[in-house]
């Protein structure tokens, strides 16, 4: 949050003033926080999924729209195409083996998805959970069409000035600051209300609680907080 977000904006309200670095620097270095923290998690774990490849994409436009003193109206269509994009992969992903909920949400580094698989298999519900999988998914793809739509109205209503100026980056640097109590935020509760109804219907079908289906990873760290925290209290 930090680098991608409090930094580059105050960099760009408060620094693009000629006194300071001026419209291109403010604006180049404002951009290179969140581009250099998107490389070096990419880089550092290896994972070039296809949502983090195009988060990088989406700076590298915004800082081309503002170099090439593009009309601001190009800004509103980049911040709404982005996750337009990514709500269609979800929706694609569906039609194929590998829905991108399985892969952000149902996967082995959050639950223990062999054992949720081989309980279903054993009560017949395989196909029950394969219905509420899909319906997830279009919930999913739901959080990135509300990303898009409010981007796009943000960009709109704070981006007004040309680009290529001061105003300009001053209002970038602010859509950029209110755009996380204004889309992050409500997005992540999204994504977390995802996730429950994802776990009750695994629940409702297996009996499982949330720690039996944890991933044995998690898992383990959860007995060993829940040690920690009953040694603390014994004292």
């Amino acid at each position: 949050m930090l680098v991608s977000i409090i930094i580059p904006s105050v960099i760009l309200m408060k620094f693009s003033g000629e006194e300071h670095l001026g419209n291109v620097n403010a604006l180049l270095i404002g951009l290179a926080f969140p581009l250099g923290w998107g490389l070096f998690e990419l880089i550092k774990y290896r994972k070039k999924n296809f949502i983090a490849v195009l988060g990088l994409v989406s700076v590298g436009l915004t800082g081309g729209i503002g170099l090439l003193e593009l009309d601001a109206g190009w800004l509103a269509i980049k911040e709404a195409a982005i996750p337009a994009i990514i709500g269609l992969a979800v929706l694609a992903s569906t039609k194929t083996k590998y829905p991108l909920v399985r892969t952000l949400l149902y996967n082995p580094s959050v639950l223990d998805v062999d054992k949720i698989h081989k309980t279903l298999e054993e009560h017949g519900r395989v196909g029950e959970f394969e219905e509420r999988l899909l319906k997830a998914s279009y919930f999913f793809a739901g959080t990135f069409l509300f990303s898009s739509i409010m981007n796009y109205v943000l960009a709109k209503w704070i981006v007004v000035s040309p680009s290529g100026t001061q105003a300009f980056n001053e209002e970038l640097g602010r859509m950029t600051l209110v755009s996380y109590p204004m889309i992050a935020i409500p997005s992540m509760i999204m994504m977390m209300l995802i996730f429950y109804y994802l776990w009750r219907t695994i629940r409702r079908l297996t009996g499982y609680t949330l720690e039996e289906v944890m991933a044995p990873h998690l898992a383990e760290k959860e007995k060993e907080r829940n040690k920690s925290s009953e040694s603390t209290t014994g004292k």
